[in-house]
């Protein structure tokens, strides 16, 4: 695959300093100030700097930045975008194009793998097996704080699903790993399960980020430590999904963004193997958790981004 996974994301805020605060308490570090002070760029452990905040007046999603092995790579996807008419700029190393359906702006550029050491394998008992014999679960003897791994995947919402599929995998080289009809396709650029999923919508607007943790007892600690003194945080989990089986809890920014940390994502490492599902329902969101709320299939300022999509236009 000549693409190997996002390396960042620009995400416009109305309140920069609330939104930097958020995402500190959610385990990313700070690494570049503005002027003023203001926390502008994080890392995660593995990844470097993914994630800039930027000041717009409705949030947004104003960019997402994928990583490619060579130049031969960019130049093969502005050949793939020529072929589609789709209009885009190119330079030494790396290429800018918007996808029109979703208004997403995608930046391809030449960069390293993220490399990524393994996490201790904690044991487990079971049903006649005592892994774990004679001790405490390491999980709950943790103390410090959870630090995301790396950036995963992003969802984006698209007036033409079917339309931004297209440019994402005949223009720019992603991968159908799986499809729920109706509601949005799951795209990889890397051996993740996805790396972007889009789903239809009324309007183009940010869904959620996803950051990866190592464990499921990780993705609990981490979303219990937000939510201390910030109950309004919370939007959905625990839980585990079915397309993609990783375990997730939902949360949500002062912009009113969702971000999740998650675990145990399916992992395609020969595309041959993978057999593409076609998933229908509720069991296309999630395999067991708590209800779905209806604030995560309509966020709250959905309405709200519509009316300003419709004055912008």
């Amino acid at each position: 695959m000549a693409l190997h996974g996002l390396t960042s994301i620009t995400l416009g805020v109305p309140d920069v300093e609330a939104v930097s605060g958020y995402y500190e308490a959610f385990g990313l570090e700070p690494t570049h100030t503005d002027d003023e002070g203001t926390k502008r760029v994080f890392a995660t452990a593995d990844g470097g700097d993914q994630l800039t905040l930027v000041p717009v007046p409705r949030r947004r999603l104003l960019k997402i930045a994928i990583g490619a092995d060579d130049p031969d790579d960019i130049g093969r996807i502005a050949a793939n975008l020529s072929a589609l008419d789709v209009e885009f700029d190119q330079a030494e190393g790396r290429l800018r194009v918007q996808d029109p359906n979703s208004a997403l702006n995608v930046t391809i550029a030449v960069a390293p793998r993220i490399v990524q050491t393994a996490a201790k394998q904690e044991p487990y008992n079971g049903p006649g097996r005592p892994d774990r014999a004679n001790r405490r679960a390491p999980g709950i003897e943790r103390e410090g704080a959870v630090r995301p791994r790396r950036l995963g995947h992003v969802v984006v919402g698209s007036l033409d699903q079917e339309a931004s599929q297209r440019f994402f995998t005949q223009g720019l080289g992603f991968k159908v790993t799986d499809h729920a009809p109706g509601l949005a396709s799951f795209l990889r650029c890397s051996t993740d399960h996805h790396n972007l999923l889009v789903q239809q919508a009324p309007v183009n607007f940010l869904h959620h980020t996803a950051w990866e943790v190592n464990d499921v007892d990780e993705v609990g600690r981490g979303a219990t430590a937000m939510l201390e003194g910030h109950p309004e945080r919370h939007v959905w989990g625990l839980g585990r999904h079915h397309i993609g089986s990783n375990f997730f809890w939902y949360l949500k920014d002062p912009a009113g963004n969702f971000s999740e940390y998650y675990s145990d994502l399916d992992c395609i490492v020969e595309d041959a193997l993978w057999d593409p599902a076609v998933v229908e329902g509720a069991r296309g969101i999630y395999n067991w958790g708590p209800p779905i709320p209806p604030s995560f299939i309509q966020p709250e300022d959905l309405a709200a981004l519509m009316t300003d999509a419709h004055s912008a236009g």
